[in-house]
């Protein structure tokens, strides 16, 4: 075993190019953490500044029309960024499958999961272990992940992966409800009178559903289940599971927030996407995950993006208002592909949409 945990080429071909991914790492239990997964001093976190007191809203979506519950939606994407949700209609039921379903991904053979690598998989909106570019990357993630593209319903049961396929759908196909009601409160805000086929393209055009594995680490302290970033996405809505290890930066700090699970419950947050389109009203935020030494950890991001193909800057509707554009209008694909050009560095992707 010494030789892998040593030698950087032949573990990076054991973690990527074999697809044993962190998992088969941390099956072997080893006691000290390989030097490609550990974090520079800078990158790592510092508990001492977590704000133990503090959390981000939580709204009641039991009646989602409201104008107070409306207003709480909006004033929690511009003032926070992140907020939890609950009494949104996916049942816990669901929700508990999907989980159950991520984990049985996970614990399948390495033969089984490589055959949606990457770089090898049947079709490009299934994709495993797409978060590890070591190209671009010097130090890794504790994370593995699946990510898959929903394109239309038979795409799905024909290419996601058979021990997850059905429970992943079931939960995507129910979750648009939820997310069409989020979205059409926060773009009301900014003077679209609702979200319709005329906008849908921009706003949810792509939506993508995610499988993170942090598996136990050996040395948590010295390394990261995902760096510091923003998404890039209009909103993403995730579902977490109980161990916990997500934190959000405060605005305008260097103190951060921890998203404590609470069961039945979905965090939501502003992306990029969102963010230049509302010219900065709403705002991205940075997050992160820690590395857990005790447990196993499972989350299930649905990203809510525009259309690759749609071109994104200030709405029209909020530029009227007579505010200075803060970005210039660009490709959603070529914001996308710059987001993946480089290493998580908090929210420096968005600098790309900067320039008017």
């Amino acid at each position: 075993m010494e030789p892998l945990l040593t030698n950087m080429h032949k573990l990076k071909t054991f973690v990527i190019d074999e697809g044993h991914g962190v998992k088969g790492l941390s099956d072997l239990k080893i006691n000290t953490l390989p030097e490609l997964f550990i974090q520079p001093l800078e990158k790592r976190f510092d508990m001492s500044k977590v704000l133990s007191e503090e959390l981000i809203p939580i709204i009641d979506m039991s009646n989602s029309e409201d104008p107070e519950v409306m207003k709480l939606i909006c004033d929690a994407a511009e003032n926070h960024g992140f907020f939890q949700v609950v009494n949104h209609g996916i049942p816990l039921s669901m929700m508990e499958d999907v989980k159950d379903s991520a984990h049985k991904f996970f614990g399948l053979s390495v033969e089984e999961k490589t055959k949606y690598l990457f770089k090898d998989g049947t079709t490009k909106n299934v994709e495993y272990l797409r978060s590890f570019t070591p190209e671009v990357d010097k130090v890794l993630d504790w994370k593995d992940h699946l990510g898959c593209a929903y394109v239309s319903d038979d795409e799905a049961i024909e290419f996601w992966p058979h021990v997850c396929r059905y429970q992943l759908l079931e939960y995507m196909n129910k979750s648009e409800s939820l997310i069409k009601r989020l979205l059409s409160v926060l773009i009301k805000r900014l003077g679209i009178p609702k979200l319709d086929k005329t906008n849908q393209q921009l706003f949810m055009g792509l939506r993508r559903i995610t499988l993170n594995y942090y598996p136990i680490c050996p040395q948590p302290e010295l390394a990261t289940g995902v760096g510091s970033h923003s998404d890039f996405s209009t909103i993403t809505v995730l579902l977490q599971d109980e161990v916990g290890g997500l934190y959000v930066r405060k605005f305008e700090t260097d103190n951060w927030i921890h998203v404590p699970p609470i069961k039945g419950s979905l965090t939501v947050n502003v992306g990029d996407a969102l963010q230049i389109m509302s010219n900065g009203r709403y705002k991205s935020v940075e997050h992160r995950v820690v590395a857990n030494g005790h447990n196993d950890r499972i989350s299930v991001p649905i990203f809510v993006n525009p259309s690759l193909s749609e071109v994104i800057g200030p709405l029209p509707q909020v530029i009227k208002r007579g505010e200075k554009a803060l970005y210039k209008q660009v490709l959603y694909s070529d914001y996308v592909n710059h987001f993946f050009s480089k290493a998580y560095n908090g929210k420096d992707a968005i600098d790309f949409a900067k320039g008017i």
